[in-house]
């Protein structure tokens, strides 16, 4: 299969990489030259339990290299932040044929309807990942995806042979993939693991290890979960997750202690974060079907402060 990683960060990488050993051919486009390089002169490297590995892939700054190169591709796994995605998609459509899939594995919730604006809705894959990445320098990641499920489906549920052919190529490389006929149910899921820890670790600073000694933050991550799970109830999303304390728990599954959120990557970075796709997202639903949000209001108002004190 070609497969392009639109957004081949810390996670896009550890995707990419492991499909990329799996003998696909796998394109890594980022937009920064130096990342982008450093992958181009010696390789991808891999971390896995301590250990390095070198993996020769295919990077890019932009897409109009992989049309020159042979065409559209077979996939497009988005995986830019969640404020580039339009602009990401346009300019990926240099590589976007007749068949080709469209999925999203960001983080948040909306992604897909701004990806069918750009490529017509018939081609968006819907999909979850609980896999992860840390970057630790240029073209130099840890990888998190060993036992870390991911789950894609189609917008309107039903099970198709796409769907299928992606999920088996992702399974082949050691990417545990499940076809979902629910994955709005799937989505809001996920939401729930990423409102457990991304703006507690933003705001904190810690890595894993340090933040799930804290249980002050447990028991803040609780409530803000709780709010969620609450306005998803509310707006008839059928959840898998009934506990409060389940995402903090799946969260950090079968990562090192050092593993960080990518919303504290981000701003260690000096970057903006996914806030108002994450627990953003929960308060905007949560004001429309009237139900209350204020731990998750805090959390944004933290982050959003901490945005703003952020260089540049």
């Amino acid at each position: 299969m070609k497969i392009c990683v639109l957004g081949a960060g810390a996670l896009g990488c550890a995707i990419g990489g492991v499909l990329t050993e799996a003998g696909h051919e796998v394109w890594l486009v980022n937009r920064g030259q130096a990342h982008v390089g450093a992958m181009k002169q010696r390789g991808l490297l891999m971390r896995e339990q301590g250990i390095d590995r070198v993996v020769p892939v295919r990077a890019s700054t932009d897409c109009r290299e992989i049309a020159e190169a042979g065409g559209p591709v077979d996939l497009v796994i988005v995986l830019v932040k969640s404020f580039h995605t339009r602009e990401a998609m346009q300019a990926a459509l240099p590589i976007v044929g007749e068949d080709t899939v469209v999925m999203s594995l960001q983080n948040g919730l909306g992604h897909e309807d701004t990806l069918a604006d750009v490529v017509g809705r018939r081609k968006v894959l819907a999909g979850k990942t609980y896999a992860g990445g840390v970057m630790l320098g240029l073209g130099h990641i840890i990888v998190g995806t060993q036992g870390k499920e991911t789950f894609i489906g189609e917008l309107d549920g039903g099970m198709t042979a796409r769907a299928g052919r992606i999920a088996d190529a992702f399974n082949r490389a050691g990417l545990v993939t499940t076809v979902s006929p629910r994955i709005m149910g799937v989505m809001w899921d996920k939401l729930l693991v990423n409102v457990a820890t991304g703006a507690l670790s933003g705001i904190t600073g810690l890595a894993y290890g340090a933040l799930y000694q804290v249980p002050e933050v447990e028991a803040c991550a609780a409530a803000a979960v709780a709010e969620a799970m609450a306005v998803a109830r509310a707006s008839g999303i059928a959840l898998s997750i009934h506990d409060p304390r389940q995402p903090w728990t799946l969260a950090a599954a079968g990562l090192p202690p050092e593993f960080k959120a990518s919303m504290l990557q981000s701003l260690e970075k000096g970057s903006l974060t996914e806030i108002d796709y994450i627990n953003g997202a929960v308060v905007r639903q949560g004001a429309r079907c009237g139900v209350p949000t204020p731990v998750n209001q805090a959390l944004v108002a933290c982050i959003k402060g901490i945005e703003r004190g952020l260089p540049g």
